[in-house]
């Protein structure tokens, strides 16, 4: 062990001995292989766990004193702390090294408030979205924000990501939903950002500076989410068509059309062929793209007949789903289509005006000959955020890993986004997989802005460190 990792090593066994006699009771994990699941998020899980890596330090704070305290002190012996909730994002942000403590908040899951008049919630962060929905229920309200991994993603990860989902077409993404936060700075200090009421511009906007920094200018503690009283009626309809291309003139129609649905998904051929390997169904016999539409509220009868109408002039064959045969659709949205283990893959989650994709698509096949790849793309259509997935054989001479021309054609991808006016990033965050394709998109003073926001709130650089900016 080096000088340097003794340190280190020193400095977090001290940091633990510390925290466990100033707060009694709190939760402290010591590092090693117990702890390797706080190591990593879902987008790393694979790398960390071929490492054969111990894991951190982990502390599971049971109120925001705890968490101004294992701060605090972090902040005394200049430990950095890596903020995590429940592990599930994409984009490597939760990743922590062993000379790292992480702050875990997944014993912060208490629902504070529901005030039905006010539209509002007051949580903690380690809430798990799809609980405070069913928490919300018989309030006859919901919290709109709803990305596929809604079972089991914490609302603190969501507002550190910015998270999108399926009904961003109609209730924005969780930026749009967030009022107010309590957030622990580096120094410890808790303040309040936001206003509970729906209105207020007093001061800078700090709520939506936090919202999406990916745990690197505080720890939120709690929330105050806006909410939205459950549709009278919600619907599912389906419309296949003959090729991708075709899809995507359906996507035009939608937009052009008088009605604006929750959610609008859309799937290419290569996706439903992936899905049916999957999952064992039979989407492919039904047509190769599919346009998957949520639609709500009253009048739900006549916003059907309008889509049918548009999307049946374009060449859509249009079904209105039964209700069970609607929640099956979009559990295969959400997680019926599989990753190939036989092959080298890279997910990427780009976005472009909702105008462009159909340029994106049509960019794939040229992009495939070119770099010997195949690239496929469930997209959220209403908002023009595209998840595609780009694969490439495996063969003997492959090293441990992948291969170039596979990099090659996920940066070209992300190049032709961005060439439309797009983002290398609509909902998953930079975290530290995207921080090369994020230079691509920030100009260089932006990036220098950026930093000095940071080094304003944490000049230590300890919380989060290397990821997001």
């Amino acid at each position: 062990m080096t000088t340097q990792l003794t340190h280190e090593h020193t400095a977090i066994q001290t940091y633990v001995q510390e925290l466990r006699r100033q707060v009694e009771g709190i939760e402290v994990l010591e590092p090693g292989i117990g702890t390797t699941r706080y190591s990593h998020d879902a987008a790393t899980a694979k790398t960390a766990a071929s490492s054969g890596n111990p894991g951190p330090a982990v502390v599971l704070p049971a109120t925001a004193a705890d968490v101004q305290k294992a701060v605090r002190l972090a902040a005394e012996h200049g430990v950095t702390l890596v903020p995590r909730g429940a592990g599930t994002g994409l984009s490597g942000g939760a990743t922590a090294h062993q000379d790292q403590v992480v702050i875990s908040t997944e014993k912060l899951t208490a629902i504070i408030e529901v005030s039905p008049l006010d539209e509002v919630a007051v949580v903690e962060p380690g809430v798990i979205n799809a609980d405070l929905n069913k928490h919300l229920e018989p309030f006859g309200l919901f919290y709109a924000p709803d990305p596929a991994s809604f079972d089991i993603s914490s609302i603190g990860g969501n507002i550190a990501t910015n998270a999108g989902g399926l009904r961003c077409a109609k209730y924005g993404v969780t930026r749009e939903s967030i009022l107010s936060l309590d957030v622990v700075l580096a120094d410890g200090s808790l303040i309040t950002i936001g206003h509970r009421s729906i209105k207020g511009v007093t001061g800078l906007d700090l709520t939506s500076l936090f919202v999406g920094s990916e745990g690197i200018l505080g720890i939120v503690t709690k929330a105050t989410v806006r909410l939205r009283p459950i549709p009278v009626a919600r619907m599912t309809v389906s419309a296949f068509f003959n090729s991708t291309a075709e899809g995507t003139d359906g996507l035009a129609a939608i937009t052009l059309s008088p009605v604006r649905p929750a959610a609008i998904e859309f799937f290419d051929t290569p996706s439903l062929a992936n899905i049916d390997a999957h999952s064992g169904t039979s989407l492919r016999s039904r047509g190769a793209a599919l346009i998957l539409i949520e639609i709500d509220g009253y009048g739900i009868g006549d916003q059907a007949a309008d889509l049918a109408t548009a999307l049946s002039a374009v060449g859509g064959r249009v079904t209105v789903e039964s209700d069970d045969d609607g929640v099956r659709l979009w559990e295969l949205r959400r997680s019926g289509r599989g990753l190939p283990q036989d092959k080298w893959y890279i997910g990427e989650d780009i976005a472009v005006p909702k105008s462009q994709l159909p340029k994106v698509y049509a960019s794939f096949p040229a992009l495939e000959a070119r770099f010997g790849v195949d690239i496929s793309a469930v997209s959220h259509a209403g908002d023009g955020n595209l998840h595609p997935l780009i694969t490439k054989d495996k063969t003997p001479d492959d090293g441990a890993n992948p291969p170039a021309p596979l990099l090659e054609a996920a940066t070209e991808l992300v190049k032709v986004a961005l060439s439309l006016g797009g983002t290398v990033t609509g909902e998953h965050g930079v975290g530290t997989i995207k921080r090369e394709w994020a230079a691509l998109e920030l100009s260089e003073r932006s990036r220098e802005l950026q930093h000095a926001i940071k080094a304003a709130i944490d000049p230590q650089q300890l919380l989060n460190p290397g990821k997001a900016i």
